[in-house]
């Protein structure tokens, strides 16, 4: 991931207060009592406390402990014994990658909470590739004792002398769920809940943050965010504190989060583009505050979307002027469907001023630079790109023509939304483990006739349950239409094998249905890969229809091609090498497609992170790596399909496209161009256009290499598309980055072909000459919409 190091200046000095003197002290690894095969927990019926446990690390040390239980460790949960240290000894358990250390994939751990009120007098630190779960069934609780000292109750990036201890852009595969903690025995000045310093494949969900309500001398927040390239997080509420939430970030989602008594719910202290959906705010004094820094705004873009204000006199404050904005598209704003009634000011300056009166609900609204384009999109698609496109740019502050949302992505009057399921209330009897149905998960054994035999035996009751390690699968996994499966800690699906080496003839790694079945797929915490090229692999082809809205989805599933242990596609092989100009490297090769939506499935997707690694994890050098990975999403559904917070980066023809698509809701998309690209460029990446996926053939660059990279989005002959936040960037030219200063890393970055209906709200570039093109003419020029540190603008509508 691209290391952005001038966002540090965009942290302001109220992070000095919250640091302390003492730095975080690492827990002394100790061995629990309890074998980790072994029943762990008795006091709750919750199946992640009682489930057998097989996981195992097939790149690693095969007796590392992957669960652990945090009382197996001298944790109480009484509520009066001081469980910091114990804790962390749980946490840190078994040589894992704390201070000092990057990133590793072979140290995972699940630390489970059960049931009790667990005091802590400093941090319980979060270690790399850790999931903190608390029992569903009775949500445990972490109290800040009076005298507590440290930055937050749970810190996931400490600071040792100032410096934090992972690289916060590279700072993946995070999770905390279902917890309250509360902090409202500490004084009111000062404290926080979690420190959320986080990138990728990361998540906060079911959580409950209780502070001291009121005061005006009240310093207390719920989440303390500095810094990073996220994310995610849902069904969170916040009761009390300064700030419900205190952040800064690249991109963001965030989705059902209810604010209720805080004296300010959101403050934004920077970010590039940041979804706030479903958001609730009760009696606070401040909705969400977005003016930092008026004279030179830090903040990049807002959408706030299907939100309720109530009882709070000021909905939101933003810095935007319409009298000279400095940057020019800072503080972007856009409104979807909020229902301001209970506010005074729906929207008020940072002098106080009245923008927007509440009072009312507001279908659509905005502020920013918006772009209408001239074309109709009639044209068919063996003309279309004939016609020469042009655009209209006004710079607005006001009321806009609600686009309709089509009835297939609607839940009344809201985009529909499901949180991901953790099965509270299934007994761990129902769950059924691959290894004990014969799967190896050593990363050399051929999983594949075990892993089919055990989804065709499933019963209807059960759910299918990968045990942590890594599976290898040489042929197509027919997933049947109505089947349940979850992992533990994101067990690894590594596509193997000559049935996955020919890109003239690409076969699925998993099948999700047949096409034309209707049925009901969940799918959660799981990472799929390659163990070594795999040039004919369509890693997921999802062909299911909903048997019900949301019926059939991924949540916390992840692609991870190349860049850690056990792929064959590391920095010992398949470094970076800028200095020799090539085509590409055979044995480098990713797949040919991440994910193919099909024209009859619908899909819903949430926090999943498509990721081509640029970078090594587990050698000790990280250095930057050159993987060839063919494309990235294609989605030719005809709806609805629902995105939130996904991430596709660096394929070689496209990250996102939408090919005959219709019916597809994003929320916030975000992608990077290959960083090795114009060396080769995307029609050199190893990967030969192909009609019949509806590729890109380049053929309007004429050979022009800044032309020839990777498109961020391509939406080609589709209609009803909303995409709300996307932050789409290129930050290298043949891995040089001299291009930043002059903000021409490339020359295209979305490209809207033949089509109607598209509405992309808070879209965000770096370094794309051209923003958005439409049938090969480019209409939003990014020079004409400079913000914080990318281009933005609030709306681009092809009608």
């Amino acid at each position: 991931m691209f290391t952005f190091s001038a966002a540090a200046l965009f942290v302001t000095l109220r992070i000095l207060l919250l640091l302390v003197s003492t730095s975080p002290v690492e827990a002394v690894p100790v061995t629990s009592t309890n074998n980790s095969t072994n029943t762990s927990s008795t006091s709750s019926s919750y199946w992640v406390a009682n489930i057998q446990r097989k996981g195992t690390v097939a790149f690693g040390d095969s007796s590392y402990k992957v669960f652990r239980n945090v009382q197996d460790y001298g944790a109480t949960g009484d509520g009066t014994t001081d469980d910091t240290a114990a804790i962390n000894n749980a946490i840190a358990d078994g040589n894992r990658c704390g201070l000092g250390c990057d990133s590793s994939t072979v140290t995972p751990a699940i630390v489970y909470f059960p049931p009790g009120t667990y005091l802590v007098s400093a941090p319980i630190i979060q270690y790399y590739y850790t999931q903190f779960i608390g029992d569903a069934v009775t949500i445990p609780t972490i109290k800040a004792s009076a005298s507590f000292t440290g930055i937050a109750v749970i810190d996931s990036d400490p600071y040792a002398k100032g410096v934090n201890w992972y690289t916060n852009q590279n700072n993946f595969y995070r999770q905390i769920r279902n917890f309250v903690i509360d902090i409202t025995s500490m004084p009111a000045t000062g404290g926080a809940c979690i420190h959320w310093q986080v990138a990728q494949a990361t998540s906060l969900q079911n959580i409950v943050f209780e502070m001291v309500q009121g005061g005006t001398n009240n310093g207390q927040e719920g989440i303390f965010m500095d810094n990073g390239s996220g994310g995610f997080f849902s069904d969170l509420v916040f009761n009390g504190g300064n700030y419900g939430m205190f952040v800064g970030n690249q991109q963001f989602t965030t989705r059902n989060l209810t604010f209720n008594h805080c004296n300010t719910a959101v403050f934004m202290n920077w970010n590039w583009v940041w979804n706030l959906k479903s958001i609730t705010v009760n009696n606070c004094g401040v909705g969400v505050n977005m003016s930092n820094a008026p004279t030179n705004q830090t903040v990049g873009s807002v959408l706030v979307q299907d939100s309720n204000f109530v009882g709070t006199p000021k909905g939101i404050i933003t810095a935007f002027s319409t009298s000279g904005n400095t940057p020019t598209t800072g503080n972007t704003l856009v409104i979807d469907n909020c229902d301001f009634t209970g506010s005074t000011d729906a929207i008020v300056s940072d002098t106080g001023a009245t923008i927007l009166a509440g009072g009312s609900i507001v279908s659509s609204w905005a502020q920013g630079n918006a772009y209408t384009t001239g074309d109709d999109g009639s044209a068919s698609a063996a003309t279309c790109a004939s016609a020469a496109a042009s655009a209209t740019s006004t710079a607005i502050q006001g009321s806009l023509t609600a686009p309709a949302k089509p009835a297939a992505l609607v839940d009344g009057s809201r985009i529909f939304e499901r949180s991901k399921p953790q099965y509270e209330s299934v007994p761990s009897s129902s769950f059924v483990s691959v290894k004990s149905a014969g799967a190896k998960g050593d990363g050399v054994s051929d999983d594949t006739a075990a892993l089919q035999s055990a989804m065709n035996s499933l019963t209807s009751d059960q759910i299918l349950y990968f045990d942590h390690g890594a599976y290898v699968v040489t042929s197509t996994i027919k997933v049947p239409s109505n089947i349940k499966m979850t992992g533990e800690i994101w067990p690894l699906i590594m596509a193997s094998g000559t049935a996955f080496a020919n890109q003239a003839s690409p076969a699925p790694v998993f099948q999700v249905g047949q096409p034309g079945d209707t049925g009901a797929v969940e799918m959660s915490d799981l990472i799929f890969e390659t163990k070594g090229p795999a040039p004919g692999a369509i890693i997921v082809e999802w062909n299911i229809a909903e048997s019900s809205q949301g019926a059939s989805g991924m949540w916390d599933v992840h692609m991870r091609i190349g860049g850690s242990a056990g792929t064959s596609l590391q920095s010992n092989t398949c470094a970076k090498n800028p200095n020799v100009t090539a085509s590409y490297n055979a044995d480098c090769e990713g797949a040919f497609l991440l994910l193919h939506v099909t024209p009859k499935a619908t899909i819903y997707l949430e926090n999943n992170w498509f990721w081509v690694a640029d970078h090594e994890l587990d050698l000790s050098d990280h250095n930057q790596i050159n993987i060839y990975n063919g494309r990235g999403i294609l989605v030719e559904s005809q709806g609805p399909v629902w995105m939130y917070g996904t991430s596709s980066e660096h394929s070689q023809l496209y990250n996102f496209e939408f090919a005959n698509a219709q019916n597809v809701y994003a929320g916030v998309i975000q992608s990077e161009t290959p960083y090795m690209q114009s060396n080769p460029t995307a029609l050199n990446g190893g990967f030969t256009p192909s009609a019949t996926y509806f590729d890109p053939d380049f053929s309007s660059c004429n050979g022009d290499a800044g032309c020839e990279k990777a498109w961020g989005l391509r939406i080609f002959a589709s209609t009803d598309i909303l995409v709300y936040g996307a932050g789409l960037y290129s930050f290298f030219d043949n891995y040089d980055q001299t291009c930043l200063a002059t903000e021409n890393c490339q020359v295209n970055m979305v490209s809207v072909e033949c089509s109607v209906e598209i509405y992309l709200w808070g879209l965000s570039t770096k370094a794309s000459t051209n923003m958005v093109t439409v049938d090969g003419t480019g209409v939003v020029n990014e020079s004409d919409n400079m913000s914080n540190f990318c281009q933005t603008i609030a709306l681009f509508e092809e009608a």
